[in-house]
């Protein structure tokens, strides 16, 4: 999956807060989304970047999360 460096910052970003597994890293997503604590970005302007928050896109999040992830931990 190829991702942009905005996606893929704010996940690294999110991955150093609080290293976790699936599911608890998509909770930390969406706390850092919601409180708009990467860059002032929220949901919308994060789903325009190609960080997609909903449900329904759930199963391409997990993959960019692991996909970064492996990255940063590597």
């Amino acid at each position: 999956m190829e991702t942009n460096g905005l996606a893929t910052d704010f996940i690294a970003f999110c991955v150093q807060r609080r290293s976790a597994r699936w599911p608890e890293i998509y909770d930390e997503i969406c706390w850092v989304a919601g409180r708009r604590l990467f860059r002032g970005l929220g949901y919308v302007e994060l789903s325009s970047a190609g960080v997609p928050l909903g449900l329904p896109h759930i199963t391409r999040l997990r993959r960019l999360v692991e996909q970064v992830a492996g990255g940063v931990n590597a």
